[in-house]
Parts: C-alpha cells; sequence; structure tokens
C-alpha cells in the first residue's frame, strides 16, 4: 500500500511537470502570433493580448521551474520542503500582471485621444480563434492536474488561460466593430478596438488580484478555510481523546502540515498514550490525504477517575511504584493507606522525605483525603540467582498445608523458593473458581499469606499469582501433550 502511494506520488510530480512544460511551449507559440499580428494590423487590442500572453508565458516558465523545485524532498535547511516555491512564484506573477494592467490602459486612453487606423486583415481572426482552442485545452488539463495535486501554480497557470478566452472574446469584438465602423462609416465604432484593451486590462487587474490573496494568505501561513475545525471535529471523536486544546494547520505547496495538541487521560499507559498518537494521526491523514502530522499529549484528570486513580497518577506523577491501596471512610475525611517502593540504596531519611512529598501531592490532587499511611518497601536494584532452596520441599509443604484450610483455594503449582540478598521468598501460581471477585480473590490470598508465614515465619516475601480454573486446566492439557 505505501509503494502505491509512492507511485501515486512519482506520477502526480511527473504528470505536473510534464503539464507545466506544454504551457510554456503553448505560450510561447500564441505570444509569437498574437505580437506579429498586432504588429501587422496595429490592433491594440492584439497587441495588448500579446502582452496578456506574454505575461502568461514568463508565468508558464516560473511555474515550471517552481514545480520541478517544489518536488525536491526536505533537506537540513529546508525542513518543511520545497513547496512554498511554488506560492512564491504565483504572487510574483500577480505583479507582473498589475505592470501590464497599468500599460495598456495607458496605451487605450492614448488610442481614445489620438485615433489609429487599423489595418484590415483576416489573420488575427484566426490567430484569436486558435488561441482560444489552445487555451480552452490547456486551461481543463492544468486545472484538473492542479486539482489533483493540490498545486497552486498550475492553478494560477490555468486561470491564466481561462481568462485568455474571455479576453480573445472581447478583442475579437473590438476588432470586428472598429472594422465595421470603418465599412459603415460610423465614427464611435473606432474606440471599440482600445474598449476591447481596456476590458482585457480590467480582466487581467480581477485575476492578478484574486491570485494574489490567496498566495499571500499561503505565505503568511493562513489555514485554509474551514480545515482546522474540520480536523479538531474529527479528533475530538476518536475514543480516548478527551479534548482537542490546539489545532495549527499550514500550507506548503501542495503539502499541509497539521501540529495538534491533545488532552489525554492521565491514568493512561505510555503504551496506551503511543496507540491513541497513532489513531489520531491516521484519522488527520484520511481526512487530509499525504499532510505531516505532529501530535503532542497533555495529561488531563478525566471526569470518570476514581479516588484510586487520582491517587496512582500522583504516583505515576512521580515514577514510582505503588500497590496494596486502601481507602477508608471517616467522619473527618478519607483514610489512605498504601505501599510504595523506593530505590534500596536510598537512606530511611531521603525515602522518608521523598513519601512525604508525595503524600502531600495526594492530599492536594484529592481535597477530600484527610490522612495517608504509606508503607515504604525497598525496590531491589540488582537481579538475584535462585539459590540452592529453589525446591526445598519443606516450604512447599507448609504452603500446601496453609492452602487446604482455605476451600476457595483450588490448587497450588509452580512452586519456587528463592534467596533475594539475606531473604527468603517463595512464589506460586494459585487455582481459584472462575467468577470468584477480585476482591475475595484478594482476600484469599492475603489470608494464605497471612498463615503460611506464620508457619514459616523466615520467609520475607510471598508472591501469590491467581488463575481462573478454566485457564489453569486448559494450561495443564497443553503441558501434558508437550510431555507427550
Amino acid at each position: 500500500m505505501q509503494i502505491d502511494g509512492v507511485h501515486r506520488v512519482q506520477a502526480l510530480q511527473s504528470e505536473k511537470r510534464s503539464a507545466a512544460l506544454l504551457s510554456v511551449i503553448a505560450a510561447c507559440v500564441m505570444t509569437a502570433l498574437k505580437f506579429t499580428t498586432g504588429l501587422l494590423t496595429g490592433s491594440l487590442g492584439m497587441l495588448s493580448e500579446s502582452a496578456h500572453s506574454g505575461l502568461d508565458l514568463v508565468g508558464s516558465a516560473l511555474t515550471y521551474i517552481s514545480v520541478r523545485i517544489s518536488d525536491k524532498p526536505a533537506d537540513e535547511d529546508h525542513t518543511y520542503g520545497h513547496g512554498k516555491i511554488e506560492n512564491l512564484s504565483a504572487f510574483a506573477e500577480t505583479f507582473l500582471m498589475a505592470a501590464s494592467c497599468i500599460w495598456i490602459i495607458t496605451e487605450a486612453v492614448t488610442r481614445i485621444t489620438h485615433p489609429v487606423a487599423l489595418a484590415f486583415s483576416p489573420w488575427p481572426f484566426a490567430v484569436l480563434l486558435l488561441s482560444i482552442v489552445v487555451d480552452f485545452t490547456r486551461s481543463r488539463q492544468l486545472a484538473r492536474i492542479a486539482r489533483d495535486s493540490e498545486s497552486q501554480a498550475l492553478e494560477a497557470d490555468a486561470l491564466h488561460f481561462r481568462s485568455d478566452i474571455w479576453s480573445s472574446l472581447a478583442v475579437m469584438a473590438g476588432l470586428g466593430a472598429t472594422y465595421l465602423g470603418v465599412l459603415l462609416h460610423v465614427g464611435w465604432l473606432r474606440y471599440a478596438d482600445p474598449a476591447a484593451a481596456i476590458f482585457v486590462s480590467g480582466v487581467i487587474f480581477r485575476i492578478s488580484w484574486k491570485l494574489a490573496g490567496k498566495t499571500a494568505e499561503v505565505l503568511l501561513d493562513a489555514a485554509p478555510i474551514g480545515l482546522s475545525r474540520k480536523i479538531a471535529d474529527v479528533v475530538r471523536s476518536t475514543s480516548g481523546v478527551l479534548s482537542v486544546e490546539q489545532v495549527r494547520v499550514r500550507r506548503s505547496g501542495s503539502a499541509y502540515f497539521a501540529d495538534l495538541t491533545i488532552a489525554l487521560s492521565r491514568s493512561l499507559t505510555f503504551q496506551s498514550t503511543e496507540g491513541l498518537v497513532e489513531e489520531v494521526t491516521r484519522v488527520v491523514k484520511d481526512l487530509v490525504p499525504g499532510s505531516d502530522v505532529v501530535v503532542r499529549t497533555i495529561a488531563r484528570e478525566d471526569f470518570a477517575e476514581s479516588i484510586f486513580d487520582r491517587i496512582r497518577a500522583v504516583a505515576s506523577r512521580n515514577n514510582v511504584l505503588l500497590h496494596d491501596v486502601s481507602v477508608q471512610s471517616f467522619d473527618e475525611g478519607l483514610h489512605v493507606e498504601q505501599h510504595i517502593e523506593v530505590p534500596e540504596t536510598l537512606s530511611l531519611k531521603a525515602a522518608h522525605s521523598f513519601v512525604c512529598g508525595i503524600e502531600g501531592q495526594i492530599r492536594k490532587d484529592v481535597p477530600e483525603i484527610y490522612s495517608v499511611l504509606t508503607h515504604i518497601e525497598s525496590e531491589p536494584a540488582t537481579i538475584e540467582r535462585p539459590s540452592s532452596l529453589q525446591r526445598d520441599r519443606r516450604m512447599e509443604q507448609q504452603l500446601r498445608t496453609a492452602a487446604a484450610e482455605l476451600p476457595s483455594i483450588l490448587d497450588i503449582h509452580d512452586v519456587n523458593v528463592s534467596r533475594l540478598a539475606e531473604h527468603l521468598q517463595i512464589s506460586c501460581h494459585c487455582t481459584m473458581p472462575d467468577e470468584l471477585p477480585m476482591h475475595e480473590v484478594h482476600t484469599v490470598i492475603t489470608s494464605l499469606e497471612d498463615r503460611f508465614k506464620l508457619l514459616c515465619p523466615e520467609v520475607y516475601r510471598v508472591l501469590i499469582h491467581p488463575e481462573p480454573a478454566t485457564d489453569n486446566s486448559h494450561e495443564r492439557k497443553v503441558m501434558e501433550a508437550q510431555t507427550l
């Protein structure tokens, strides 16, 4: 799919360059024909048309150059690519078009005050008809390619060729009226030719004004009308996004760049946040194909957060491991008890100061909490190797004896005894009924730990992994099949 996208981009770039080159050739031929015919007939309308086509020639040449440059990839000096060369090219054309308007109007006023006799010839009409056919064909092709590639330079070229059709018709009407005036001896019709020239200059000025406004907006990084709102709406509808804080869109040539700031729940993990960013990037690219999207995330409190979520958010912000959180309600407020692991290399004073800071943050973020009691545990900094007590049968038997006193425990397996520094620890898998609620699971596990430690007080830590009966039976079948 990605390869197809690359091939499509390359095909569009090739089509853009070919269309721009053909426009240069067409404008060159028509300018030469119109200028020659204008000199032979003395028609100001034809000369103004040749000036208009000459500007189209200059514009087409600028378009061809800019299209070739804009297709270059981004580099160290142009991190957003070279697309804006197309907008700069289109903007430069507006000054040339404005200069031609001034020249044509000046000459037209001169012809009105000092009339010039025109030499009758059918060639201007033949040249203008040919020009209309060429302009119609080129404008349609350029408009299509400009629409497909979103090239403002090609769009400007298409507008030029389209305006030539109307200006050619105006010049034909002016010449026809002038010749008719000579034949019928109607004196005021001699002003038809300069009037047609003024009409052409008006067409040029209107197009140049419209083009200047569009290119100036792009050069000033004005966002396309309504696009920011559309992006915000589609991102806001993405599951997991709390709000869209900011959307900034800019355009460089045919490429769009979108910078977004979105708010996500602060309880999300890093992996979940990364997944949401990828989803937001995808939906924006679906809306604006080929766009370059940058997403920045900020953490926000989710309205659905529980007290436990808000406490964990504080722990996550401080990059500490929090577990065994319990909350009790008293008349003066909520009382929280929690376990926090700190690096084992910390001194008691440093660890206590660190934990007190976290407790203060919890009370600040959750005002309904009246007091916090934290059990400080050390987080091992090294990986220990199993000791020789790994398969201590006596401890395993004591663990099974304690489990036999709890009806909810169906099975104990994968028992492992190890030494962590100077401490002994034991771990196991515990099978329980599938439908047993988690709060009862926690109660049963705690009871098993307490009963076992009464039997083996030398054990420092007990780690129990609860499993539903269905999954455990499946695992056993798999193990038996592998054994066979």
